[in-house]
């Protein structure tokens, strides 16, 4: 089967650049795409300093749409978000004060490649840390999910005034020139000695993740790098390795839309079905939900239906998981929840809005009910999908019901761009004059 490559080279231009990731673009584009990608043929989608995030996302999104193996090559820098203390890959334009609006949400890539099947995902990463995320990353280990197979290195900070090189990706790069590719796993061990050889990577973070069945119980583990060995813990993490914090929604708002006022950019929907399950405490869970329909990845077969237009199939099979969850787990239980949103979703696939608005705000408001605070990403995530789904509503009656409810959601959580709430109430009163 034919397989897909997304080459992705970004760093800010100016004072701002860590590290000159697109030097390392020149040598990848020599290499052959099957040996890229370790097919006979590969598609290759090439990104180089990108200006603005969500031109970033809809190639991401195309890429992971792609049937047949997926490889991400990755090299820049990642800058934190101040204000919710997340983690962005940064762009061409990117600055610390204009993160977040700027540079690319490390969630938003996690998300966009957790439904891919198992297996077919690799990511081969590449990255210099700015001393925020740096700082952080000792207590809070980059989350890559559960079923991407991520290798590379975090690199410290540069010096001041010193712009670093993607050693590793270079590394790659060279070995892959040969026209042999390795197994990935083989593949970052050579890099990693040949950096080695050549006297770098002293104080970097190893990423090295598999999906479940292929060895690792956990999503990405980091840890100092030693040229013959990995101090880990008889678990399998390294030591003094902490399990991720839940994995976040990505953030979907995007682009203008007709009819929408000036200063409002309405929601746009989400390609993917939702979150992966956490448990109560914030560790990912080892299982995804009790399997009551004998398949060993519900979440590829209810792909597959909608896929195949059969929406009705896949809701049925999702409502079959989400009755299990509550009677094994309870109906606030973040198993249930996480069906809750794949139906959510799966109502949008089926052209339904006003069920999947309806079912975005249950979740929301059930969230909310369980102390979760309005800032979080899966409640303002719900919330932005709600409105998204409202928007598309062709029934002025089912809209104004919506939207009173949508309204009082707004008003606790306005989300992350300004003017939600004043976008709603507008639309409500004009619904009401002329409704």
């Amino acid at each position: 089967m034919p397989g897909t490559v997304l080459l992705l080279a970004a760093s800010p231009v100016g004072r701002g650049r860590l590290v000159d990731a697109a030097s390392v673009l020149p040598v990848l584009a020599a290499v052959p795409p099957a040996v890229l990608s370790g097919t006979d043929t590969a598609t290759v989608v090439e990104l180089v300093d990108p200006l603005e995030p969500q031109a970033v996302l809809t190639r991401l999104r195309a890429a992971a749409a792609a049937p047949g193996p997926l490889t991400v090559f990755l090299a820049g820098q990642l800058q934190l978000d101040r204000r919710q203390r997340l983690p962005h890959l940064a762009l061409a334009r990117t600055a610390p004060a204009t993160v977040r609006y700027t540079a690319l949400p490390w969630h938003w890539l996690r998300e966009e490649l957790r439904l891919r099947p198992d297996g077919t995902t690799t990511v081969l990463a590449d990255l210099h840390a700015d001393p925020e995320v740096w700082a952080q990353l000792r207590q809070r280990p980059l989350d890559t999910g559960r079923n991407i197979a991520v290798y590379g290195r975090i690199a410290p900070p540069p010096p001041r005034r010193t712009v670093a090189a993607p050693s590793y990706m270079k590394a790659v790069a060279t070995l892959l020139r040969s026209g042999h590719r390795p197994p990935p796993d083989r593949l970052h061990q050579q890099a990693l000695a040949r950096l080695a050889d050549e006297g770098g990577a002293g104080g970097d973070l190893v990423l090295t993740a598999q999906p479940p069945g292929a060895g690792a119980p956990y999503p990405a583990t980091a840890a100092s790098f030693h040229p013959d060995r990995h101090t880990a813990t008889a678990g399998g993490a390294p030591a003094g390795w902490q399990l991720p914090q839940p994995p976040v929604a990505s953030d979907p708002l995007a682009a203008t839309a007709e009819g929408v006022p000036a200063g409002w950019h309405t929601p746009q929907a989400p390609v993917t079905v939702s979150p992966l399950a956490a448990t109560a405490d914030g560790v990912p869970a080892p299982r995804r939900a009790p399997r009551p329909a004998g398949s060993d990845d519900p979440h590829a077969a209810i792909a597959e239906c909608v896929r195949g237009g059969r929406h009705g199939d896949a809701d049925v099979l999702a409502a079959r998981w989400e009755q299990a969850a509550v009677r094994a787990h309870g109906t606030a239980s973040e198993e249930a929840l996480h069906w809750a949103e794949v139906r959510a979703d799966l109502a949008m696939f089926a052209g339904d809005a006003a069920r999947s608005c309806r079912a975005w705000l249950t979740v929301a408001t059930t969230r909310l009910a369980l102390g979760q605070s309005p800032g979080t990403p899966e409640v303002e995530a719900a919330v932005d999908r709600a409105h998204h789904q409202w928007g598309q509503l062709g029934d002025p009656a089912r809209a104004r019901e919506l939207g009173a409810e949508l309204a009082e959601l707004r008003g606790r959580v306005p989300g992350r761009r300004q003017g939600a709430l004043d976008h709603v109430r507008r639309q409500l009163t004009q619904l009401r004059t002329h409704g």
